[in-house]
């Protein structure tokens, strides 16, 4: 991950650092900018420099959150290597961002507020939706290459990580069910690869 070098950037990225603490602990509502400004070593005024509201704040912290893990699933496309191989790879990134709990903690609190204030959250989802993740770039390529049938790549990406968020990310943000196990991980990853597979390879 890219370390800020210039002060300022350096403060930025404390300033969200504690927001995603905060928010994480405490939720939207109780998260207090004080406590965010104290647990980022910065001034109140400061904070405010950098965001001009909490709902700004929070905005930006969730869409660091979904760019990071998105971030680690941009594994180039390989032609010379088996798109099972290359899939079960990209899924295991998934299964381990999805076990952070860190990343849990606060995607619940998203997903809160977007069910209770979604005119907070609709115009991140907007933001988040402009953004073409790792997967969907991945079977842009292979369908470029001819190893997966043509189609709308965001719709088979979608396709093919509900499979494992069915398992690995709905449960434990709805019911707070623990992560899966390595041995299930595997599982659930082999299952939709392989049904992806079955449907989306070409020939």
């Amino acid at each position: 991950m890219h370390t800020p070098t210039r002060l300022t950037d350096r403060k930025r990225s404390a300033i969200l650092a504690a927001a995603a603490e905060q928010f994480r602990v405490h939720g939207y509502e109780t998260a207090s900018m004080d406590a965010i400004a104290a647990l980022a070593e910065v001034s109140k005024r400061t904070v405010y420099n950098h965001f001009a509201s909490k709902e700004e704040l929070f905005a930006e912290t969730v869409m660091q959150m979904f760019e990071s893990s998105a971030g680690q699933l941009e594994l180039g496309y390989q032609s010379e290597r088996s798109l099972r191989d290359q899939l079960v790879e990209l899924m295991t990134l998934k299964m381990r961002t999805l076990a952070d709990p860190e990343f849990i903690a606060l995607a619940r609190v998203a997903i809160g507020e977007a069910i209770h204030a979604p005119e907070r959250t609709l115009p991140v989802i907007a933001r988040l939706g402009e953004r073409e993740e790792g997967v969907t770039a991945w079977i842009r390529a292979a369908q470029a290459d001819g190893k997966l049938k043509a189609g709308d790549p965001a719709f088979a990406a979608t396709l093919l990580q509900g499979q494992v968020k069915t398992f690995a990310f709905w449960p434990q943000i709805a019911m707070g069910a623990a992560p899966l196990a390595p041995e299930q991980q595997e599982l659930v990853i082999d299952a939709a690869v392989s049904m992806f597979l079955s449907y989306f390879a070409a020939g």
